[in-house]
């Protein structure tokens, strides 16, 4: 079963990664990518990912002066159908807060990131990080494994 049967219909988060993966065409990881991408184009999907993602996405465009690619990752993440970035609240901060808590090793981006997706309303969370715990009712999708 392929990643875009897993996630079926409604809001899925995903981590930065996805985002730099299909914009810089990473041979192995972007054709499940561009299929999440394609189903959110649709309107069959919400892609959602906190607002965190977009300085993480930024950095190294703006760093190395290519703001060519900086254009592109902002449209992907505020002109783009069926791509939500959230606004992180006090509330979503406290659950970082309580997930950094419970999850002695997770780290403060990975907790805002959870904290966005289980906010939203979530099922699933695609990621390439191996670190990533599952809190409940999140289940946390390795991208490796459908590439």
């Amino acid at each position: 079963m392929g990643l875009t049967e897993i996630v079926g219909q409604g809001a899925v988060a995903v981590d930065t990664a996805l985002f730099i993966y299909f914009i810089e065409e990473h041979p192995r990881f972007l054709a499940p990518v561009r299929a999440l991408f394609a189903l959110a184009d649709k309107g069959e999907i919400e892609i959602v990912t906190s607002s965190l993602t977009l300085p993480e996405v930024l950095v190294v465009p703006l760093r190395s002066g290519d703001l060519v690619l900086a254009a592109k990752y902002e449209a992907l993440l505020t002109r783009s159908r069926g791509v939500r970035v959230v606004d992180l609240s006090r509330d979503q901060l406290r659950t970082a807060a309580r997930l950094r808590a419970h999850y002695g090793a997770l780290r403060t981006p990975d907790a805002l990131q959870l904290a966005a997706a289980i906010s939203t309303g979530c099922r699933s969370f695609v990621t390439n990080d191996r670190r990533m715990p599952g809190p409940d009712g999140l289940r946390v999708l390795q991208l490796s494994e459908f590439a």
